[in-house]
């Protein structure tokens, strides 16, 4: 401890504790002298002589000051500026970002050549060149014509079916992320409230009954009508003293699959043979019926549901953090539920209404992407889209070459990739939540 000194009493201590002329010569130590003594415990008595080592101001050596070897030098300041910031790194929220702009151009550029090469693909061959061309043309844009048949074949039966299945997939991607936002489950699908088991049932009727009262729309018709209707239903059925709990809606969804599984039953019994035949390919989910007509009676649906759904996006990041903190920040949680179920039963009939039951796209796509890019839905919503229709495209193209001259089920085959995935899924949940109970 360095103690204050008064100049005329304190001298430099030797290294043997003694000055050599000797006590009370004039380089004794003060501390042995009786004067000294004295002189040092005043010193330490009176606190205004006192001053702690930090309560005592330095001042940086000027330019002309020498600083002893060993002795550190404060670094002198510019007034009225701090210390030199060090450079900032990039934020998480930033890369995020640089990351869903590469994954949206990958994805953009995916489905590009997808379509491109699922044009092409069949029965009757015609090149990537002859496809651009042809689409040159008729957009006025230069190149050539093809021939009859493959004109035929390019503008009305692929083409159709390329954007049916682009449609489709992009409305069951953009379903399912919706849907595990709004359960907050990464286990849910637009299945899970009967939206599809619905659908299905009102194409059996049509299909069972023989009804034909909108021509070739009616099974279109019948089975977007029965899945509005069906999520409808289990909605208010799972409504209590004015709030909708997710495990009621959850319980409720299940028991109407249920009873809709029931129902397709019981119209097949009554069914002939030709209907069965009908009824059970459409079951399995196909694009094998697709025509311009089916695009625009899917378009209007999936274009307002697409175009609607990533206005929820931040709301759905608030609802991640539970009902209560949500409605804390100021979110209606009941009105959001209600809307985006409207959103979602909008999305699903649609597909559904043409192509048939095609499963597990709107659970596998949302965990793809949110493994990528993390659970922000700013990026999720509109991402499972440009996936779900990456993804149905790609199946549609394994469908129709992989048992040439035959066509696989496109609900078949996705259902033989999604279950796997979803046992997976099911098994990774378990292992980090440590069980269900």
């Amino acid at each position: 401890m360095t103690l204050p000194h008064d100049p005329e009493t304190v001298a430099p201590e030797s290294g043997s504790g003694r000055s050599p002329a000797g006590p009370g010569g004039a380089g004794s130590v003060p501390g042995r002298s009786p004067q000294g003594a004295e002189r040092t415990a005043a010193a330490l008595a009176d606190p205004e002589n006192r001053s702690a080592p930090e309560e005592t101001p330095r001042r940086a050596p000027g330019p002309t000051e020498a600083t002893a070897p060993g002795e550190a030098t404060a670094p002198t300041e510019a007034p009225g500026t701090g210390p030199t910031p060090e450079p900032a790194k990039p934020a998480a929220g930033v890369r995020r970002g640089r990351k869903a702009l590469w994954l949206t151009l990958a994805l953009l550029t995916t489905l590009l050549l997808l379509a491109l090469i699922s044009a092409g693909t069949g029965a009757y061959r015609i090149p990537t060149a002859d496809v651009l061309a042809s689409a040159q043309y008729r957009l006025g844009l230069g190149g050539a014509p093809l021939d009859r048949v493959g004109e035929s074949v390019l503008w009305n039966v692929r083409l159709p079916r390329v954007v049916l299945a682009l449609l489709v997939g992009a409305s069951l991607g953009c379903a399912g992320a919706l849907m595990q936002g709004v359960f907050g489950n990464p286990l849910a699908e637009p299945g899970v409230i009967g939206i599809s088991a619905g659908a299905a049932v009102g194409a059996v009727a049509a299909i069972g009954l023989g009804l034909s009262f909108f021509g070739n729309w009616t099974i279109t018709v019948c089975a977007f009508v029965a899945g509005l209707i069906t999520v409808s239903s289990v909605y208010l059925l799972s409504r209590n003293g004015g709030k909708t709990e997710v495990v009621t809606l959850i319980l409720t969804g299940i028991a109407v699959n249920a009873f809709a599984g029931a129902l397709i039953g019981l119209l097949v019994f009554f069914a002939d043979s030709g209907q069965v035949n009908q009824i059970t390919f459409w079951q399995l989910g196909s694009l094998a019926q697709a025509t311009w007509p089916k695009v625009l009676a899917v378009l209007p649906c999936a274009v307002a549901g697409l175009l609607v759904a990533p206005f929820y996006a931040r709301r759905l990041d608030l609802l991640a953090l539970g009902e209560r903190p949500a409605r804390h920040l100021g979110i209606d949680v009941e009105r959001l539920r209600l809307a985006l179920i409207l959103v979602v039963a909008l999305l699903t009939a649609a597909a559904v209404a043409v192509a048939g039951v095609i499963t597990f796209i709107g659970l596998l796509v949302p965990h793809l992407l949110r493994m990528a890019n993390g659970p922000g839905h700013r990026f999720l919503v509109p991402g499972s889209a440009l996936a779900g229709a990456v993804v149905l495209v790609a199946g549609d193209l394994a469908a129709r070459t992989l048992a040439q001259p035959a066509e696989l089920p496109l609900g078949v085959l996705t259902a033989l990739i999604g279950s796997p995935f979803f046992f997976w899924l099911l098994r990774r949940t378990r292992r980090k939540q440590g069980g269900w109970a």
